[in-house]
């Protein structure tokens, strides 16, 4: 079910940030599960909406919404002890949400995998590919430079 603030035509704040996940790698796959499924129930009664790239030991995820809430959204994974590094990469007013469709979604980090909106399983208590939807150019666009930002924040410093 989508919020209808997601919907809504019109200018809205999109924030992109980079982590380093903090998480041991044997106990990646049930957190980040438990992750996506929070931020999925969150951001839909929240209005957000966005899309979560993991590449190796590295996050980078598009938020959009209301700039308060995708602020305070950004203000608590800041906090979160699972991420380390946390930095803003981009916050700024655009014309459009371009993850209108996705409370969150999971970006492939590879281009020549789909990119895929994930379902929450109730069953399993994790996390399950949704059925593959095409995306659009704006969409390409954002998820290409999200991706150049996770190369990038994965060199060596």
């Amino acid at each position: 079910m989508t919020d209808p603030a997601s919907d809504a035509p019109g200018p809205v704040f999109r924030l992109i940030y980079s982590s380093h996940l903090r998480i041991p790698a044997h106990q990646r796959k049930a957190e980040l599960g438990a992750i996506f499924s929070t931020a999925r129930s969150k951001n839909t009664k929240a209005g957000v909406t966005g899309a979560l790239l993991v590449w190796h030991d590295h996050v980078v995820q598009a938020l959009e919404g209301d700039e308060t809430v995708v602020r305070d959204l950004y203000s608590t994974i800041y906090e979160d002890i699972r991420h380390e590094r946390v930095t803003i990469l981009e916050a700024t007013t655009v014309p459009e949400r371009v993850f209108g469709r996705w409370s969150m979604a999971r970006v492939s980090d590879d281009e020549d995998q789909p990119d895929i909106p994930l379902l929450m399983n109730r069953d399993k208590g994790g996390i399950s590919p949704a059925a593959p939807r095409p995306t659009t150019p704006e969409q390409d666009e954002v998820i290409a430079t999200m991706r150049e930002y996770a190369r990038a924040s994965a060199q060596p410093a």
